[in-house]
């Protein structure tokens, strides 16, 4: 399977990125008490005002989702090979697209439709949902701590009985993670209450170290092709 993000994630970009699914949830809950990040709660409340036939509501709800769809089926496409011989830094064009959605929101006033915001979180968050799935050697997410939770509990428990050093590793990253969630929600409820609509900046330069680790992450892992190639290759004279 072709993918867009071809390196699992170091811890620190783990954590940031965990950290911002945490601090969306909460401006989003904060400001609409609604969960933009992922969408079965949306899925649910679809259902619950579809059987009371309230049908305007119940197709606002749709909206999100939809937007969820669009994100994911964004990051398929950037992952085929024709498109990716076009598109030359998918992963980097992504993340720059959260940064400037995330942006955009911070500038909306705060008596500006619920939709706009929730919207546009839920289709950034399908982009980082379809991006991100790998912490180093084991599967995670960075919006949702339920998998992450039963991965990390399953990981200590093989610790635990078999002391398998690799489980203690792994229980620590989920655990790494789950925190950085939390901290997260904190700090996106308490900004959210004092600041507003512009919280949600927040996110958006969070999103921008994780560009910015990943640049940096990049060049470090060719200095050593770079280093070898130019030893390899036979001095020129000017």
């Amino acid at each position: 399977m072709v993918t867009i993000h071809r390196r699992p994630d170091t811890l620190a970009v783990g954590t940031l990125l965990a950290t911002v699914g945490g601090y969306l949830d909460a401006y989003t809950f904060v400001r609409h008490r609604v969960f933009a990040n992922l969408q079965s709660g949306n899925v649910l409340l679809f259902c619950v005002e579809a059987t009371a036939r309230h049908w305007h509501r119940a197709v606002l709800l749709l909206i999100p989702v939809a937007a969820f769809g669009v994100g994911v089926l964004l990051v398929e496409v950037l992952g085929l090979p024709r498109v990716l011989r076009l598109v030359r830094r998918p992963l980097r064009l992504v993340l720059t697209l959260q940064i400037l959605l995330l942006a955009g929101i911070a500038a909306v006033p705060d008596d500006a439709p619920a939709q706009v915001t929730t919207v546009t979180v839920s289709f950034v968050a399908a982009l980082q949902f379809s991006t991100f799935t790998s912490l180093r050697d084991a599967p995670y997410t960075t919006l949702a701590e339920s998998g992450n939770l039963q991965k990390g509990i399953v990981a200590a428990h093989r610790w635990l009985s078999a002391r398998e050093p690799a489980a203690a590793r792994r229980a620590g990253q989920y655990a790494l993670v789950i925190g950085a969630f939390v901290v997260g929600a904190v700090l996106g409820a308490v900004i959210t209450r004092l600041v507003g609509a512009p919280a949600v900046g927040v996110a958006s330069g969070l999103l921008a170290a994780v560009l910015a680790l990943l640049i940096r992450q990049t060049r470090q892992l060719r200095r050593p092709d770079t280093a070898a190639g130019s030893a390899s290759t036979p001095p020129t004279t000017p």
